[in-house]
């Protein structure tokens, strides 16, 4: 079955469903979770992801979220998640974005500052701890190729094939049909706010 607006279709609905926020690439249950932006009783998540070992709600890529219908999604949440396609597939994984937003829905993602990553990699600190997450340490270089240790697991969907600038971001995002579009930097990351323009 698709997933919509109405209370039959989505998990956890009631007569009344609250605005549903997609988190794409959910990864496991609360981790990261959504921003508090995401977090009031308005708002209901619904978890999308393309490994089934996270027990996602709705089980595809990015690239191609037909289990959604168009129009039925009020914001999506997308964390670190652009930057494993290849570059190519960006501007598909915008458009499936666009299109299962409603009129006026809003997109917040966030990814990897390239630009800032590089000046740690020009300072000839490619393999030195930048910050530490709750995986551990974080280096340039897993901030470019992808988390060394999940790599070395075998998760190779968690490869970055891409990269991103403040103003390559913005204009993937403009091309793509998004309207007011705000970025901001933030340590080592890239975030952008939009909305689907309402006509």
């Amino acid at each position: 079955m698709a997933y919509g607006n109405d209370s039959e279709s989505l998990p956890g609905a009631t007569s009344a469903p609250p605005k549903v926020v997609l988190n794409v690439g959910c990864g496991y249950p609360a981790h990261p979770g959504v921003p508090p932006i995401f977090q009031g009783p308005e708002w209901r998540e619904v978890r999308l992801d393309i490994d089934p070992a996270v027990n996602p709600d709705i089980l595809c890529s990015m690239t191609d979220m037909r289990p959604i219908e168009s129009g039925s999604i009020d914001a999506i949440w997308s964390s670190h998640n652009l930057e494993h396609l290849h570059r190519h597939e960006v501007p598909a994984a915008l458009s499936e974005f666009l299109r299962v937003l409603r009129p006026g829905g809003q997109v917040l993602l966030t990814l990897p500052d390239l630009q800032k990553i590089a000046e740690l990699v020009a300072n000839d600190t490619l393999e030195d701890e930048a910050y530490r997450s709750p995986s551990g340490p974080i280096t340039p270089l897993d901030m470019i190729y992808g988390h060394t240790p999940s790599l070395a697991r075998g998760h190779y969907h968690m490869a970055h094939k891409t990269g991103f600038t403040a103003r390559t971001l913005r204009a993937l995002l403009v091309d793509a049909g998004f309207a007011g579009v705000i970025l901001r930097r933030e340590g080592y990351a890239l975030w952008a706010h939009a909305y689907k323009p309402t006509a």
